[in-house]
């Protein structure tokens, strides 16, 4: 296939998103690029693809290096076009009658559904839009394959099958992948890129294992810090006495030597390497506390679509204080009617039969399109609500990572990450002590979901979640439900259902 080199690469958009980058990928090579939200990502994929240039340093691309880049969101100019002419666009205008079946062919390795294939994009799930982009891309027959956050709005099902298919299929082709989700890294990769301002870092290992070795690196890191800006400390404590020695003696050579001293301190503190530390916002919640045991109680609802047809029982079910409960089930198996049923009983005054709320509970609901962000308001706006004053507001805002200027941009010019962090943001300032979250970690990167993690878990939140994010849902579940059949069953942990839906890939 041949190969591709960066050499001394950096961007800079408002700060140094990298710097010094050398690089080569070539045959064999799957690799994560790992980094925070906003911190470089899809900037270094846009100039290895040839679509943006670098602030500095160069690309070598061996000669006729074909580089497939497959984007975050879906151009509006496919939105109108049926699923298969979305993907047939990206062959030659002469070559696509004859050519379609390799558009056919692309689209079975996906096992797209043949009643998919003439829908238009726009009327197609997250899930399949995402894989129709990956799909005009293969139909180029690329020698890289670039791949900016491929996972998110795939349920479990089209997860594993995406998986499947890199590791089968496009096994022979390298790839970039850029991804928050860490075991789908580990699956899917054998080396790792941490992307940083300055001093990135690059293991020949996949992300797990490269995690622990950029610990040790950091934490040797933090060690020689310490060391060298504590003998600097002490050259320069050194020279003010000497110094003081030899204005009252009146030696010279004192006071040359203390200057000495001093550029040792200056040479050793401007050599030291400060630690690195993610720009990215933090992440908070908030728990109003209850003094309810039960919070929620469930009997035997029946979930169904939209037109009313039957999905699942839930026999009964109780939802104790401190509950974390992870949804899990098939694709249609009925996860996404389920939350919006509990979301209509817990925030309207109005019952719905068989699910009884307890008084004291207030409700926190995000999901993963921020549907309760306005497109055209600002972030400003948005926390102004909450009655926090100027200057509280600001400070939040900031600390979730958002300069002065985002946060008066309306939102719709915000990045998928920024939304995120916004909804957030909102979910902690409306003190609930329920939390109903439908994949709340779409777009949020790996440093943000861990403190997700630890928040929901330290804050002794009530929760309900869905989330096709295995690590997050083994680190957050207290209680797993399962949807089998027409049945919501309890089982003790989600492997068993991960296994089942990984075993349909082999």
């Amino acid at each position: 296939m041949g190969s591709i080199s960066l050499h001394n690469l950096g961007a800079t958009a408002i700060f140094p998103l990298f710097t010094d980058l050398n690089l080569t990928i070539q045959d064999g090579d799957r690799l994560g690029l790992v980094a925070g939200n906003g911190n470089g990502k899809t900037t270094l994929l846009r100039i290895i693809a040839g679509v943006a240039e670098p602030t500095s340093g160069d690309i070598t691309r061996s000669r006729g290096l074909r580089v497939g880049y497959v984007e975050q969101d879906v151009p509006a100019s496919l939105m109108d076009l049926s699923l298969r002419d979305a993907v047939a666009l990206v062959l030659p205008a002469g070559q696509r009658d004859s050519d379609s079946w390799r558009v056919e062919v692309a689209l079975d390795e996906f096992e797209t559904p043949d009643e998919l294939r003439a829908r238009p994009v726009k009327s197609l799930s997250g899930g399949w839009q995402r894989l129709m982009l990956i799909a005009r891309i293969w139909v180029t027959e690329p020698d890289l394959l670039l791949l900016d956050e491929p996972t998110n709005h795939l349920d479990l099902g089209k997860l594993f099958q995406l998986e499947d298919w890199l590791n089968r299929t496009a096994r022979n082709v390298p790839v970039v992948i850029a991804s928050h989700d860490r075991e789908f890294l580990d699956a899917t990769t054998n080396r790792t890129l941490f992307l940083r301002p300055e001093g990135s870092r690059y293991f020949a290992l996949p992300f797990s294992a490269a995690r622990l070795a950029l610990a040790e690196d950091d934490a040797a890191d933090a060690a020689k810090l310490e060391r060298d800006l504590k003998n600097a400390k002490q050259l320069r404590k050194q020279a003010a006495k000497l110094t003081n020695i030899g204005i009252n003696s009146g030696s010279d050579l004192l006071t040359v030597k203390a200057k000495y001293l001093k550029e040792r301190a200056a040479k050793i503190e401007a050599a030291a390497k400060a630690v690195h530390k993610e720009r990215s916002g933090e992440i908070r919640l908030s728990n109003s506390g209850t003094h309810a045991k039960v919070l929620l109680a469930l009997d035997d609802l029946a979930v169904t679509t939209p037109d009313g047809r039957p999905l699942f029982k839930t026999g009964k079910l109780h939802v104790f204080q401190g509950d974390r409960i992870v949804l899990l089930g098939r694709n249609g198996a009925g996860k996404s009617q389920f939350v919006k049923l509990l979301l209509q009983a817990m925030s309207s005054a109005e019952e719905v039969a068989s699910i009884k709320v307890m008084p004291s509970v207030v409700l926190g609901y995000i999901d993963q399109d921020m549907s309760q962000l306005p497109p055209a308001v600002t972030p400003d706006e948005i926390i102004g609500r909450f009655k926090v004053g100027d200057t509280r507001a600001r400070a939040l805002l900031a600390s979730a990572g958002f300069t002065i200027e985002k946060q008066a941009r309306p939102i719709r010019e915000l990045s998928l990450g920024q939304r995120a962090r916004l909804g957030l943001l909102v979910l902690r300032l409306t003190e609930p002590n329920f939390y109903l979250m439908d994949e709340p970690t779409n777009h949020v990167d790996i440093a943000g979901r861990e403190a997700l993690e630890e928040e929901i878990e330290s804050r002794g939140a009530t929760c309900i979640l869905v989330s096709h994010d295995r690590s997050f849902v083994r680190n957050v579940g207290s209680r797993y439900l399962t949807i089998v059949g027409r049945k919501l069953v309890e089982t003790e942990a989600p492997d068993a259902f991960f296994a089942e839906m990984a075993s349909e890939r082999t």
